[in-house]
């Protein structure tokens, strides 16, 4: 007998890839091995594969064809969209950028190395929901800022950002808007028109991983400067040779969740559901972040008494999971993320991030909810002893 592996529940991490994502690289993988950049037949194979896949995750956008760079991932996407305009910016007179309290890492250092090299950071506070406070952001914004970036939704509890009032805020006093989409991608409509620039993840919705994507602004395109330097890819935007085959993963989730994202995503809504309502029945449980304006798989809880990574590391036989995003993993510090919605150290050490997704089925969240249940008493009683 076959023993089963661990329940997974940190799609926030790394979204498993989606079996006709696999199928149609694989294909990709036989008729579209080649250079895409090349002029030989097939190099043209391979190129026409990689221009579908730009448009499909285009399409998954709201974006034109044209406005879509491929990338490494949205780390990548994230350092160029925020330096490859910076020239630009400074030619216009704007040296400042304003970034959430709550940004991912890739977003929040490439910050600070913007400020050792001159540049003027604005932190965007947050309010206790993860909801940035349009007050703070309207007084912040002002005639030299360049560049604001803000995470659609949040990528440890789940915030769902109103980006058509903070885009009108924004836009309206002549900066630029900068989104990570990472998380929102495939799970919630989203509208490329309201941002100037944009940053995707393949691997976050079921494609694969080591491929991403910058929507860059069709009037904002000339003035880019690469990160990259070599072959000039990417219409001079992004060196490198692209893999035809992870392109075509990429466009072909985008396109599953095209289609199926609404019906997906309100089955994944009602499972998360049903495993926070057992969870915040425990004592001493309470619910990280808004319970109404975040991801449909999102959970973040924290447990009274009950450290989060020894709670981790407590159920990775059974369930996999995570305390905060994969990127600050092996960090010793609380969660930037939980410290800016208001909660203490002590409080953000016992908070553990929860994420369903594709995959995930109404017997994996009762499994899963009794697995938390009955650890989350042991390490109480543990505790307690000691």
């Amino acid at each position: 007998m076959i023993t089963p592996g661990p329940i997974y529940l940190d799609y926030h991490a790394h979204s498993p890839i989606e079996p006709s994502v696999l199928v149609r690289m694989m294909e990709a993988f036989r008729a579209a091995d080649a250079n895409p950049h090349s002029t030989h037949k097939a190099g043209r194979a391979a190129h026409a594969a990689v221009e579908l896949a730009r448009s499909q995750v285009a399409e998954l956008i709201g974006a034109r064809t044209s406005e879509i760079l491929f990338t490494s991932g949205a780390t990548e996407s994230n350092n160029l969209a925020l330096t490859g305009l910076a020239d630009h910016l400074l030619a216009s007179g704007r040296n400042r950028i304003a970034i959430s309290a709550i940004e991912h890492a890739s977003i929040i250092e490439k910050a600070r190395s913007m400020a050792r090299s001159g540049w003027f950071v604005d932190l965007v506070p947050v309010h206790r929901s993860g909801l940035v406070d349009l007050v703070a952001l309207d007084a912040i914004v002002g005639e030299a800022t360049g560049m604001v970036s803000i995470a659609w939704a949040n990528h440890e509890i789940g915030s769902i950002q109103p980006i058509d009032e903070i885009s009108r805020l924004v836009r309206g006093k002549g900066a630029l808007l900068h989104s990570d989409l990472a998380q929102i991608a495939g799970k919630r409509s989203v509208d490329a028109s309201l941002l100037d620039l944009a940053s995707l993840s393949a691997h976050k919705l079921g494609g694969p991983s080591g491929i991403g994507a910058l929507f860059v602004s069709r009037r904002l395109r000339p003035k880019l400067k690469p990160l990259l330097l070599g072959g000039g890819q990417e219409g001079g935007a992004r060196s490198g040779t692209l893999s035809a085959p992870l392109c075509v993963g990429f466009g072909a989730a985008c396109a599953l969740w095209s289609v199926g994202m609404a019906q997906e995503s309100d089955r994944v809504a009602r499972l998360r559901d049903r495993l926070r309502a057992r969870l915040l029945a425990l004592p001493g449980a309470n619910e990280n972040g808004d319970a109404a304006a975040r991801l449909p798989g999102n959970l973040n809880v924290r447990f009274q008494e009950v450290d989060g990574e020894a709670l981790v590391l407590r159920l990775q036989e059974e369930v996999c999971l995570s305390t905060g995003s994969a990127c600050s993993a092996r960090t010793l510090e609380p969660s930037h993320v939980l410290l800016a919605i208001g909660l203490s150290g002590p409080d953000a050490e016992t908070a553990i991030r929860i994420g369903l997704g594709h995959g995930t089925t109404p017997d994996d969240v009762e499994r899963a909810a009794d697995a938390i249940e009955n650890a989350v008493s042991a390490l109480r009683s543990t505790r307690r002893r000691a």
